[in-house]
């Protein structure tokens, strides 16, 4: 498997506080990324410290012998350490009050994949088409499923950027969790909202089956940049 990534403090921000990392374990891959939200550095440090955490947890417990179910475990526990970590800095540290992170993480091993997420940083599979596997934790996603507003509505609304659940921000947590099949030729993104909200789905799919496209995520992320309404910090990864 190839591993692409690429961050970028996007059009306005004077702060990056989106932070991945990816490693390779005996026989899967492992990638996270977080979009830290909070004042000052706050949101840069629950990112980071959650991704140093998340990636800790994964690297020194993956065992190949681990089944689906211990695999769901290993993804959810870690998701918890790093959401009581980030939580207690927030509860004891004046500057850190109120700062917390979304997560999205994806381990492939063969031809599955599992995914956990917390907020409304995305994972999607790319095959023939484009499919999201997560589901944002959102007021909008909320919206758009009691019905009140259409899938239209949803990128200008003026709640769009509230989230009803991340990493850090309450004592206990409960992340989603996902396996799919990874078949072979396929892809999956892990991407923060700011290239989601700039690169749709149709250009992500024909960026990733483009050929002559040798660094995918770091042409998503310049699609993105591309908008001049894009306002937010922008990361990809692709694993192909």
């Amino acid at each position: 498997m190839m591993i692409y990534t690429h961050t970028d403090i996007g059009n306005k921000r004077i702060e990056n506080q989106d932070t991945f990392a990816f490693c390779e374990l005996e026989d899967a891959v492992f990638a996270v990324v977080c979009d830290g939200m909070g004042g000052q550095n706050a949101g840069k440090e629950a990112s980071s410290r959650s991704v140093d955490i998340i990636m800790d947890r994964v690297y020194t417990g993956y065992r190949p012998d681990l089944n689906p179910i211990k695999i769901r475990n290993l993804l959810i526990a870690a998701v918890r350490t790093a959401n009581a970590v980030v939580y207690e800095l927030g509860e004891t540290i004046p500057e850190c009050e109120g700062m917390g992170t979304t997560c999205v993480a994806v381990l492939i091993r063969y031809n599955k994949a599992f995914i956990v997420n917390v907020g409304d940083s995305r994972a999607y599979l790319i095959t023939h088409e484009v499919k999201r596997i997560t589901k944002d934790h959102s007021i909008v996603q909320d919206m758009l499923d009691n019905g009140e507003i259409t899938a239209d509505e949803v990128k200008n609304h003026p709640k769009r950027n509230v989230i009803t659940k991340a990493v850090g921000v309450d004592e206990d947590i409960e992340p989603d969790f996902f396996e799919k099949n990874f078949p072979d030729g396929a892809a999956i993104i892990l991407c923060t909202d700011g290239l989601y909200n700039y690169c749709d789905e149709g250009t992500m799919l024909k960026t990733i089956k483009d050929s002559d496209c040798v660094q995918p995520a770091q042409a998503l992320v310049e699609i993105a940049l591309a908008d001049k309404a894009s306002t937010d910090n922008i990361t990809a990864v692709v694993i192909k």
